[in-house]
């Protein structure tokens, strides 16, 4: 006869509550079972000591006599140091995301990087000669002097239009 140490689930709806057991292993979840070992409450912070309780006396019983605990109950034991810690499965494969979702992450990555890597260099301010910068103050001011004298000159509208407009041609020439 196979026996496990597993979860017995209880409590109320949303509301889980577990029993940590000792049952056949071809019994149902929630079925018959030989012993009741501790209890876990799941809705209880993680740092509260009623969250898991256990009696170690008799699952170090049952661990002897050659009970299975399940992976959670394992997790339970490991960290009350009654078993070596198991190691945890990594994610599956076909979980993982797709290869154009790991090329987006991985340029987000770089893109990082490389904003990590332009914000630590440092700022060098190149040194420009007076000379350059006093002929860009005047190449500044001068579209504004361009402006004020073609307001000063006053343009009659016939001007502009007789510039505008293709010569008409003579009577004479047309003769």
């Amino acid at each position: 006869m196979a026996i496990k140490i597993r979860l017995a689930r209880a409590g109320a709806k949303k509301r889980p509550y577990y029993h940590i057991v000792v049952a056949d292993a071809r019994s149902p979840r929630d079925g018959r079972f030989v012993e009741k070992v501790g209890s876990y409450n799941p809705m209880l912070p993680q740092d509260n000591q009623d969250r898991i309780r256990l009696n170690l006396d008799r699952i170090k019983y049952w661990l002897s006599v050659g009970a299975q605990p399940t992976d959670r109950v394992a997790l339970f034991l490991g960290k009350a140091s009654v078993i070596e810690m198991p190691v945890m499965r990594p994610t599956p494969q076909k979980s993982a995301p797709k290869a154009k979702a790991q090329e987006r992450v991985r340029e987000a990555e770089e893109a990082q990087k490389a904003a990590a890597e332009a914000a630590a260099a440092p700022k060098v301010k190149e040194e420009v000669p007076e000379e350059v910068v006093v002929e860009a103050a005047v190449e500044e001011t001068a579209p504004e002097e361009v402006v004020a004298e073609a307001a000063a000159e006053e343009v009659a509208p016939e001007e502009v239009i007789a510039e505008a407009a293709p010569a008409e041609p003579s009577e004479e020439a047309t003769a």
